[in-house]
């Protein structure tokens, strides 16, 4: 094979760049010599991902529960790379805001758009029985879902609605942290006990919560979008973005659950508890959460009604 210019060039750099480092090319290129070529199955590692998958029963749809659980922490891994991408920008743009939050959005899109696999996918006589051999695990045990909430807006904002008013923006984190708007949602609603899901999830993650919470005081999405020139913050492809991101996360992902709760554990005389003791009837709702990441970009109107058009129309759709 002839020694083009181009591959002498490539080689050149390849020279200084192993030589910067204090490295022999040639040993590099004599690796790179005897290594075998990268297939598909190894670099995606297939095996192993196909054998993440561990039913506790023999129930079949089991498995269509565990795979979407995992194909949706996937996408929650994709968001948070770039929440961190946009936090630690270092010249940034309009142009970078959106098309980082952009693919925000679109992942949150996919989930949304695919959680009929789940609303559908299953048979709720197997749902009902494998459900049980999960307890007290729930999916709101997901520590990347609350690490996209504290990314995405102010901490005071995750602060339970009724309990706000207690707190400023500046307020210690780990303070609002004993006020999280998911606690309650994890409360035995007659004795105000914790319950072990939510006692598990705290002992575990709480205190990289706090210390991510820290972090994220001038790095959250919200501050990076007002790090943006005022002209940048006023049009409308940037705002219509961080709307889209608040509708996302605090509207339609929790009614994609809600919808499927309903589907598998309301009942006409009562509603049956979801794993883990989740108070699923009003922590679920976006109505009665009132959470909201970026409440100056909404309307009183929006505000108010915030979430309620959504939930009658998955009611009236869950009921037919």
């Amino acid at each position: 094979m002839e020694i083009t210019p181009e591959i002498h060039e490539r080689l050149e750099k390849l020279n200084g760049k192993y030589g910067a480092l204090g490295q022999d090319l040639l040993s590099y290129l004599d690796g790179l010599l005897y290594a075998d070529v990268t297939t598909y199955w190894d670099y995606i590692k297939i095996d192993t991902l196909l054998s993440l998958q561990s039913p506790k029963t023999k129930f079949p749809d089991e498995v269509v529960f565990i795979i979407y659980h995992q194909i949706t922490e996937l996408y929650f891994k994709l968001c948070l790379r770039e929440f961190e991408q946009l936090a630690n920008a270092e010249e940034l743009t309009k142009k970078l805001f959106i098309a980082r939050v952009s693919r925000i959005n679109r992942y949150f899109d996919a989930l949304i758009h695919s959680f009929e696999i789940m609303v559908d996918g299953m048979e709720k006589e197997q749902f009902l029985k494998f459900r049980m051999s999960l307890l007290p695990a729930s999916g709101f045990q997901s520590a990347q879902y609350r690490e996209i909430e504290i990314y995405s807006t102010d901490f005071i904002n995750l602060v339970a609605k009724d309990k706000r008013a207690l707190y400023n923006p500046s307020s210690s984190i780990r303070e609002m942290f004993e006020e999280i708007y998911w606690k309650y949602g994890a409360t035995e609603s007659d004795t105000q006990k914790k319950t072990l899901t939510l006692t598990q999830f705290e002992e575990r993650y709480k205190e990289s919560f706090i210390v991510l919470g820290e972090s994220c005081r001038g790095n959250n999405l919200w501050q990076v979008y007002n790090r943006l020139s005022d002209e940048d913050k006023k049009d409308p492809k940037v705002i219509q973005c961080l709307k889209r991101n608040d509708t996302n996360v605090n509207v339609n992902w929790p009614l994609a659950h809600y919808k499927s709760a309903v589907q598998y554990l309301s009942k006409s005389s009562s509603d049956i508890a979801a794993t883990g003791g989740t108070n699923w009837q009003k922590y679920l709702p976006p109505r009665f959460q009132k959470r909201i990441f970026y409440p100056s970009l909404w309307s009183e109107e929006e505000v108010n009604e915030w979430g309620k058009g959504w939930v009658e129309t998955t009611l009236n759709t869950a009921s037919e």
